[in-house]
């Protein structure tokens, strides 16, 4: 009788169980838009049963209809707290039946409809989000090149890095999106050379501590000119920028930071650095062979870099010697 009544105000499908457990097994496959359940029924009652319904995430807000033939109220109250939105008392009215349906069914359509176009707005979010991330992206790494060719690089030493920063996170275990914004801030790391004299940056001989000084000097220049970022990803670069050149032991600069004190990006970026730093050739010396500078990286731990990171640098080693061997 309730398929009846139900199937004259409602064109699409009406399905009908008998056994409250067949009516749970059906909603594992099948999505319905409107429930109607007895309180009394065999095996599990009408409040066992939209509890458990309720506890599926498609049917959390599935309007329910609980017919009940008791009026007392702690019943419904039970009801309500179990998840059903209205109730029937029996025997009932087939009018009032129907319009409780056919309001419940356009409370469901409007769900529907708002959840999809939820969708359609998070898409296009995604989608615009995406493409703004795709630009800062080449504007970040096109800069960062600019930069190396001051430096006499070809800008493939930013490449490089940020390559190896990336699989130097991975090997820590850190989680995929902090890996990615390592990969994409690290070649940002020595920006703040595009504050020092072009004499300093490309005398052939070694510096005198006065121009050292001076070179030293980019780490804050390079944090200024990143500072206040409003993304991640420039934050981010902020740190690596301002701590790459701090040690381990807390012989670094600028700020002779030590241990767990150096932001983990700056420790796995300042690891990355030096070692393609030592296999590139720069103005003031020869590029090392790859098996020397990975030996001086494994010599260096616990004294200029983080254990865990050369432990992740030698966990990785044969990722990183194939990025450095395609480069040459």
């Amino acid at each position: 009788m309730l398929g009846s009544i139900v199937s004259e105000v409602f064109a699409g499908d009406v399905e009908l169980c008998l056994n409250p457990l067949d009516a749970l097994t059906r909603t594992e496959t099948e999505q319905y838009d409107l429930i109607l359940v007895d309180h009394i029924m065999p095996e599990m009652s009408g409040m066992e049963f939209t509890a458990a319904l309720r506890q599926r995430p498609a049917y959390r807000s599935v309007p329910i209809i609980m017919v009940t033939s008791d009026i007392d109220k702690a019943v419904r109250l039970e009801a309500i707290k179990s998840g059903a939105n209205d109730f029937l008392s029996k025997p009932f009215d087939p009018i009032e039946l129907q319009a409780r349906i056919s309001n419940l069914l356009a409370l469901r359509q409007a769900q529907v409809e708002l959840a999809n176009q939820a969708d359609r707005l998070a898409r296009e979010v995604e989608k615009a989000t995406a493409h703004l991330l795709l630009r800062e992206e080449e504007i970040i790494y096109r800069l960062a090149r600019a930069i190396e060719y001051r430096d006499g690089d070809t800008g493939e030493h930013v490449s490089r890095v940020a390559q190896i920063s990336q699989i130097i996170a991975q090997g820590l275990g850190l989680d995929p999106h902090r890996c990615r914004m390592i990969y994409l801030s690290a070649p940002l790391h020595d920006i703040g050379k595009i504050g020092i004299a072009d004499a300093i940056l490309s005398k052939p001989g070694r510096l005198t501590p006065e121009e050292m000084a001076t070179m030293r000097e980019h780490v804050t220049i390079g944090a200024r000119i990143l500072g206040n970022g409003s993304s991640e990803l420039i934050r981010t670069a902020e740190l690596i920028a301002q701590s790459h050149h701090e040690r381990w032991d807390g012989t670094g600069y600028p700020d002779r930071l030590s241990g767990a004190d150096i932001p983990i990006e700056a420790r796995i970026v300042a690891l990355a650095d030096v070692f393609d730093a030592l296999c590139s050739e720069r103005p003031y010396k020869a590029a090392w062979p790859l098996e020397k500078a990975y030996a001086e990286i494994i010599n260096c731990s616990g004294s200029h870099f983080d254990p865990d990171c050369v432990a992740a640098f030698r966990a990785r080693w044969p990722e990183i010697n194939a990025i450095m061997t395609s480069a040459t």
